[in-house]
C-alpha cells in the first residue's frame, strides 16, 4: 500500500498538485487518515463520521474524533451531514451525529466538510443553529436553486469530476454562477473520475487537473488564475499555512 501511495503522490506532483487533503469517514478511517499525513508536509486531513456510516458507529466514537482533532494534520471535521439518497442509516441517527459534530466544530474552532445528498433543506436548517461554523458542501452535484441557497448562507461549493460529464450542463451552469472565490476543485478520489479519463476506474489527485480545466473554461479564466484563487481560498478556509 505504501508503494502505491508514493506512486499516487508522485503522479500528483508531476501533474502540478502539490498539496492534498484527504478525508475520513468513520473513527477507524479517521485514525488512518491522520497516520497517513504524518511525515508528509504536503498532506492534511479532515476527519469525522460520514452519514452513511453512522448506523455502525457509536456516539462515543465522537470522543475519539475530538481527541484526533488535536493532531496538527487535522484541518477540519467531516465528512458529516445528511444523505437521503442512500438508505444506509436512519435519518434521526444521521441528524444526531451531524448536530454533535457541528457542536464539536464550534468547540475546536474548525471548518466542516459537508456531505449532502437530497437533503439540502434539512442540512441548511440544522446548520443555521451554528452560524459561526465555516463549511464547504463537498462534491456538489445538486440543482441551481440548491446552490443558490447554500451560497446565500455563506458556504462554499466543491466541484468534482461530474462537471466534466457530457450531460451535466446544469451543473456547469452552477459552476458558472458560483463566484470564483467561493468554489473548490476536488477529486472525491477514488470515485468520480473526470473526463477524458473515465475509463480509469480509480480516481486520484493527479486527475483533478481535468476538473480544474473544465472549471477554468466555464469561468472564462486561465487555469493559472483558477489555481491562484482556489489555492488561496482553500488555504484560508482550512487555515493551512503552507511553508
Amino acid at each position: 500500500m505504501l508503494e502505491q501511495l508514493d506512486a499516487v503522490l508522485s503522479r500528483a506532483l508531476a501533474a502540478g498538485v502539490s498539496e492534498m487533503i484527504t478525508i475520513g469517514t468513520d473513527v477507524d478511517d479517521d485514525a488512518a487518515a491522520v497516520a497517513l499525513c504524518r511525515g508528509r508536509s504536503n498532506l492534511r486531513c479532515s476527519i469525522g463520521v460520514h452519514p452513511n456510516y453512522v448506523a455502525e458507529a457509536r456516539i462515543e466514537d465522537l470522543d475519539r474524533v475530538k481527541e484526533l482533532q488535536a493532531d496538527p494534520a487535522v484541518v477540519a471535521l467531516g465528512e458529516m451531514g445528511l444523505d437521503y439518497f442512500h438508505h444506509f442509516s436512519d435519518r434521526d441517527r444521521q441528524r444526531e451525529f451531524f448536530e454533535r459534530q457541528m457542536q464539536m466544530a464550534v468547540e475546536v474552532n474548525k471548518p466542516v466538510v459537508i456531505h449532502c445528498r437530497e437533503a439540502v433543506d434539512d442540512t441548511l436548517a440544522l446548520m443555521r443553529g451554528f452560524p459561526s461554523v465555516r463549511a464547504v458542501f463537498h462534491c456538489f452535484t445538486g440543482k441551481l436553486d440548491e446552490a443558490g441557497r447554500i451560497l446565500d448562507a455563506g458556504y462554499f461549493l466543491g466541484f468534482t469530476g461530474p462537471i466534466t460529464f457530457k450531460k451535466n450542463d446544469e451543473l456547469r451552469e452552477v459552476v458558472k454562477r458560483t463566484p470564483i472565490d467561493r468554489l473548490f476543485v476536488e477529486t472525491d478520489a477514488p470515485y468520480l473520475t473526470p473526463e477524458p479519463m473515465r475509463k480509469q476506474k480509480l480516481n486520484e489527485p493527479a486527475l483533478v487537473m481535468h476538473t480544474a480545466a473544465m472549471v477554468a473554461n466555464v469561468k472564462g479564466v486561465t487555469i493559472e488564475e483558477l489555481d491562484r484563487v482556489t489555492s488561496e481560498s482553500v488555504r484560508g478556509f482550512f487555515g493551512w499555512r503552507v511553508k
